[in-house]
């Protein structure tokens, strides 16, 4: 009896199961959009191999912040090129688009990408058009039915919605808009990120109107009023995410603070979801990419082991994309897949101007529904010349 053959096969590489918490020197067998099987010793039956030894084989990421309504907004970075070229397969814009943007999100970021896009639409009908001003000044530029209208005529892409309480974009009036946007995210069902750092009042003020299933965006930043008191995570912040609260990385251009890190992940506190927080103004540097801030936070001390579900299987679940076969590796299931090997040290900087030496972690081959993707060299090469 002749033995089935696989289109491709990536050989002798570190595969990670963020689902059962295991990871395994094998083989993963791919035909055509499906992988056909995980199991050592299938090199023989591959059309094409891919040698991956010393690499790790990871389901294909899932980014949970970003940025990507480019031409549109002052922030937007091209999905494609920004994420799905560096590993990425799905992501979900964190508030880019508002109610009255979302048509053109829609037809020119959803539908013409070639990997899964879905969005946290902001609770401004406005959207986050230009960070120079803030979206929720007029507090009437918050307007529930249209957001709650535009999350249930396209479940397919709304998956929660986005608040940023920054005092520069909401001014006084923050605890009502965030009481108002809770409220719409409960009627349509759905979780509240909220942006913090640089609040009118402390973070425990926030933190005591979330609910479970919320997220609190850049957990890490150095700026004021964030989740460290006297170098310590604050007891309220530890209270919330026992409540069930989620906590982002969310590096961005100016909201990962190594040291704050530093001390969080010492004391054990790690982002429920890793994400990069990427946009048109840092994908150049100093964030890059998703992968380059998943290798600063392995070198503030986190483990592969704890990096690789919250950057795969939790955004999935998060974001219902788990539904679709994202954010796991199994027989039977989708062919994606992102394979990263370790590069030699590199210079890496922070959102405050202080940098570490590190490995970073580049994407040597990407699968989206089984099809290669192209992917694109290190955006910081250039800058190490």
């Amino acid at each position: 009896m002749t033995e089935t053959s696989f289109d491709l096969v990536l050989s002798g590489g570190t595969v990670f199961d963020p689902v059962a918490g295991t990871r395994t020197v094998t083989d993963v067998a791919v035909n055509g959009d499906r992988v056909a099987r995980i199991a050592p010793s299938l090199a023989a039956r591959g059309r094409e191999v891919v040698d991956c030894a010393g690499a790790w084989v990871l389901p294909g990421l899932v980014e949970a912040h970003t940025h990507i309504f480019e031409s549109v907004s002052k922030v937007g970075a091209p999905p494609d090129e920004a994420h799905l070229r560096r590993g990425v397969v799905a992501a979900a814009d964190a508030g880019t688009a508002g109610a009255s943007t979302f048509a053109a999100f829609e037809r020119f970021v959803v539908r013409p990408a070639e990997m899964r896009v879905v969005n946290f639409l902001n609770v401004s009908v406005l959207g986050l058009i230009d960070f120079r001003f803030g979206e929720l000044l007029n507090p009437a530029t918050l307007v529930p039915e249209d957001a709650l209208a535009v999350a249930r005529e396209h479940p397919d892409v709304v998956r929660g919605f986005k608040i940023r309480l920054s005092e520069d974009v909401v001014g006084p009036a923050w605890r009502s808009l965030l009481k108002t946007s809770l409220q719409l995210a409960a009627d349509a069902g759905l979780p509240l990120m909220v942006h913090i750092g640089e609040t009118e009042e402390p973070l425990p003020e926030v933190l005591g109107l979330l609910r479970p299933g919320d997220i609190v965006a850049h957990c890490y930043t150095g700026k004021p009023h964030g989740i460290l008191d006297d170098g310590k995570v604050l007891a309220e912040v530890l209270d919330a995410r026992a409540r069930g609260v989620l906590f982002d990385s969310a590096h961005g251009k100016s909201n990962l603070s190594f040291e704050v890190a530093r001390k969080a992940i010492a004391e054990g506190f790690l982002p429920d979801l890793l994400t990069s927080d990427t946009s048109g103004r840092n994908w150049r540097g100093p964030v890059f990419d998703l992968v380059t801030s998943a290798a600063k936070l392995r070198a503030l001390g986190m483990s592969m082991d704890e990096i690789v579900p919250r950057m795969t299987i939790a955004p999935a679940r998060l974001l219902g994309l788990d539904a679709e076969g994202y954010g796991t590796l199994a027989e039977g299931g989708p062919a994606h897949v992102t394979v990263l090997r370790d590069t030699p040290e590199t210079t890496l900087p922070d959102a405050a101007g202080n940098s570490i030496v590190a490995p970073r972690l580049e994407p040597a081959l990407v699968l989206h529904g089984g099809r290669r993707v192209e992917t694109t060299p290190w955006r910081g090469l250039d800058q190490d010349r």
